[in-house]
């Protein structure tokens, strides 16, 4: 968890894979932990970052990094 400047937070929460990547889901929510965005962040084994997936407010599908 990361408290930001305005009171709210960021939580996440990292699932690992089979194949040596990990997914991170991700949650901002403001001071009275209102949702404000989730996503998910795809990682290599390597821990490079190579996919991101927004779901809340609006989902726009993968994108790839």
């Amino acid at each position: 968890m990361v408290r930001n400047c305005s009171g709210g937070r960021k939580y996440w929460f990292d699932v690992l894979g089979r194949g040596g990547g990990m997914a991170r889901y991700v949650k901002e929510v403001d001071r009275e932990e209102t949702t404000l965005a989730f996503w998910q962040e795809i990682y290599d084994s390597r821990g490079v970052m190579i996919e991101i997936h927004e779901k809340y407010p609006i989902d726009k599908g993968h994108k790839k990094i």
